[in-house]
């Protein structure tokens, strides 16, 4: 248990104790003050106001009468409606710094659960490698997934693959027909920028040959009957292109736990099931062979209220076969979290209204998040007009080196400066996506990620790096350990600021996992860092006016090195000891 847990479980039950007392319904809202001088907890008073009979101040006032003082709480005090709590600084600090000094990188995971997470993200067509208007994915979906984890879940990462799409079945049919003289020139030899020339040349041939198009047409039909000679056909065709997309996440440290091909539920029977179950119910109509849903009862407008499930010729569609995976995903899992681009929201609620038909135990909560533009407009895999994410991660970590060499080419070596770069560009490439909230558009600006000022993950990480010169620096670093600190002599405002923010980690974790909000990490690492550079420049350290002053400043130092760490790895950054 976390002190400011312990804290806030104790300042929780005492006003439950009181509300009993005096007949009031138990409403308990612990908010955190915007303004510190109001107090570290803040709690409204305003719905008890009809029961008392009394203004919000006189209410107020009437609950903290009452109230028995918490351990670790200094004072209470009544403002407007609230009744505000202020904890003892010293005894927080203390608490903290030896929590963190001791868990070290353990500092801010929450208590184990006995529950499983599968979040699905990526889920790319393997046609080609990643471009930049999907990065978001993979980078929130390995985000969260760190998240939960960090929150005390069992968590398992898959990407679901779209095997017997039309997409893969023209590259099935380019690496078949066509040969290197047929198609454009390398520009890199990773395999999905090889194959991705295959399928764009074999896209431009089928517009005007129809005969192209009807091979085309028989892979997909063939595949989606589940035929296995057809699916192994379209396997070693897709294959290399998703071993290149793999390469690219791990350039920016994403790993996927789990592949689930989708013509596994055609094959297993489940995608018959699905759709003979989804065809008895009222909701079920046909139409020139096809069957589909009518979903106008539940709120799907225009067009959209038909959704097939199956084509005129037998086959299913990609949503149903989604469906069964679904429904596969309730056996393996408590809870299932999909990353999705914000153009898929219809299709995630068809699907999600006919799991309910199905009687499905567990409905996928949907992340949805807003494209990555750059500037230069729309991207297509198909015309070949597209910046790639691996474009991304060498143009960021070029970007990154260049300002690195500005700042340090007459002490590091080309190899140093590049080490120092490729962390700093994907750390910055990571980050700047992260900050926005999913929901929210992202233009992607090299001058505001790459910049060492601001809420970046190079101002983050120059914290850290700040952190280790101090304690380098001051030979003292085998006296700084988790046994015991002068927390009494830490009574600067910046060393108190900083001690306190320290605290709020495990509540931010438990907040940002709780709604799927990665961003509120990266506030925190921003405002912390921005707190310890304050203190940095208010406190001396390695030249404090005596040596106990400078021990529990390098304590403060440390915590804060952790805690910075900590929250960068939540995001899948590397820090830097130097930069």
């Amino acid at each position: 248990m976390y002190i400011l847990f312990d804290i806030k479980n104790q300042v929780h039950s005492e006003i439950q104790n009181t509300l009993k007392a005096l007949h009031f319904p138990n409403i308990i809202r612990l908010e955190t003050p915007s303004d510190p001088s109001l107090g570290d907890l803040s709690f409204p008073c305003f719905p008890f106001c009809k029961q008392s009979k009394k203004s919000p101040i006189e209410t107020a006032e009437m609950i903290a009468e009452k109230i028995q003082k918490p351990a670790y709480i200094k004072k209470i005090q009544v403002n407007g409606g609230y009744i505000n709590f202020w904890i003892d600084n010293q005894t927080l600090l203390e608490q903290t710094i030896l929590e963190i000094l001791k868990k070290e990188k353990d500092y801010g995971i929450l208590a184990k659960k006995n529950k499983k997470i599968i979040v699905e993200h990526t889920s790319a067509n393997p046609n080609g490698p990643l471009h930049v208007g999907r990065a978001r994915n993979p980078i929130i979906g390995d985000t969260i997934a760190r998240l939960m984890k960090a929150a005390g879940y069992t968590v398992e990462t898959q990407f679901y693959l779209d095997d017997l799409g039309k997409q893969v079945a023209i590259l099935t049919w380019a690496v078949q027909h066509l040969s290197e003289k047929d198609v454009s020139k390398k520009a890199r030899d990773k395999p999905d920028h090889l194959a991705v020339r295959y399928y764009q040349k074999a896209y431009d041939l089928m517009k005007d040959d129809e005969s192209i198009t009807n091979e085309i047409n028989d892979i997909v039909h063939k595949s989606e009957m589940g035929n296995e000679k057809s699916i192994l056909m379209t396997k070693k065709a897709y294959e290399p292109v998703l071993n290149g997309i793999s390469e690219s996440l791990s350039l920016i440290n994403i790993s996927i736990d789990t592949f689930i091909p989708e013509s596994n539920f055609v094959k297993d029977g489940s995608v018959i099931e699905v759709i003979s179950k989804l065809k008895d119910t009222v909701h079920c109509h046909e139409e020139e062979g096809a069957f589909y849903l009518d979903l106008e009862s539940f709120g799907i407008k225009g067009r959209s209220t038909k959704f097939f499930i199956t084509r005129s010729n037998g086959t299913s569609l990609y949503a149903t076969r989604d469906i069964a995976y679904h429904l596969w995903k309730n056996s393996q899992a408590d809870q299932l979290i999909n990353v999705l681009g914000e153009d898929h929201k219809l299709e995630s609620r068809q699907v999600e209204i006919a799991l309910d038909l199905l009687n499905a135990e567990k409905k996928p909560v949907p992340v949805f998040y807003s494209f990555v533009s750059l500037p230069g407009g729309k991207m297509s895999t198909r015309r070949g007009r597209v910046v790639y994410l691996d474009d991304l991660i060498e143009e960021s970590t070029q970007r990154a080196f260049e300002e690195v060499k500005k700042r340090r080419k007459d002490e590091l070596s080309e190899k140093e400066m590049r080490t120092i770069a490729h962390v700093v560009g994907i750390g910055a490439l990571r980050y700047n996506i992260i900050k926005v909230q999913p929901e929210k558009d992202i233009e992607f600006k090299w001058e505001e990620a790459l910049s060492f000022e601001g809420n970046t993950a190079p101002f983050i990480q120059y914290a850290i790096a700040r952190c280790a010169g101090i304690i380098s620096r001051s030979k003292s670093e085998h006296f700084i350990n988790g046994e015991h600190i002068e927390s009494e002599l830490l009574s600067h405002n910046s060393e108190i600021m900083l001690g306190k923010k320290l605290a709020y980690f495990p509540l931010i974790i438990k907040e940002a996992s709780s709604g799927f909000k990665p961003h509120l990490i990266t506030q925190f690492l921003f405002e912390t860092a921005s707190l310890f550079h304050q203190f940095y420049r208010d406190c001396p350290v390695n030249t404090a006016e005596d040596e106990t002053i400078k021990l529990a400043r390098l304590t403060l130092v440390k915590a804060t090195k952790i805690v910075l760490e900590n929250g960068l790895e939540l995001l899948g950054i590397d820090s830097l000891e130097e930069m």
